[in-house]
């Protein structure tokens, strides 16, 4: 079954997944340009990869649960998306 994905995150301080849940999902994660600060996704080596605000990229076929983001809490990551 194909489900469209549309969600606002709000950022936290601490590491939190994209869903709380295995989501297997092809999206474009977006920062938006309104956020005050830097956002971090947790690289394949663990290491902090910054995003800045207005930043996005396209993804296809990636587990929404394996993708972590902090940063400063109030600024937003969008996901939009489907499970096509």
């Amino acid at each position: 079954m194909n489900n469209v994905i549309m969600r606002r995150i709000e950022v936290t301080a601490d590491y939190r997944p994209l869903s709380d849940r295995e989501l297997v999902a092809s999206v474009t994660l977006s920062c938006l340009p309104t956020n005050g600060a830097t956002v971090f996704f947790r690289g394949d080596d663990g290491s902090d990869v910054p995003w800045v605000a207005g930043e996005w990229h396209d993804f296809w076929s990636v587990n929404l649960n394996e993708i972590v983001i902090k940063g400063t809490p109030g600024d937003v990551v969008t996901v939009i998306g489907g499970t096509w």
